[in-house]
C-alpha cells in the first residue's frame, strides 16, 4: 500500500530499495525556492543501519505492516532457537 511523502510519520515502516525501514525522524522542509519535501532518518530493521533520505512531496512511498511480538529466548537446539 503505497502513501503520499506528505503523511510520513514517526513509527511508520516503509520499503525502499527493497529494504525495510522504520521512520525515526521526519522534518517537512518548505525552502524559500523550489518544492517543499520531507527529510527522514531511517532504521533498517534488520541491520539497525541509520540512513537519511529525502523526499518529494506527492512522492509515493511503499508502506509495510509489520507484527511486533515480545519474545523469550528459552535455548539452542541444533539449528532451531
Amino acid at each position: 500500500m503505497g502513501i503520499s511523502a506528505s503523511h510520513i510519520r514517526n513509527g511508520l515502516t516503509i520499503e525502499l530499495d527493497g529494504e525495510i525501514y522504520t521512520v525515526v525522524e521526519f522534518q517537512h522542509v518548505k525552502p524559500g525556492k523550489g518544492q517543499a519535501f520531507v527529510r527522514t532518518k531511517l532504521k533498517n530493521i534488520m541491520t539497525g543501519a541509520v540512513l537519511q533520505r529525502n523526499f518529494k512531496i506527492g512522492e509515493d512511498v511503499e508502506t509495510v505492516q509489520v507484527e511486533k511480538r515480545v519474545m523469550e529466548y528459552l535455548y539452542n537446539d541444533g539449528e532451531n532457537y
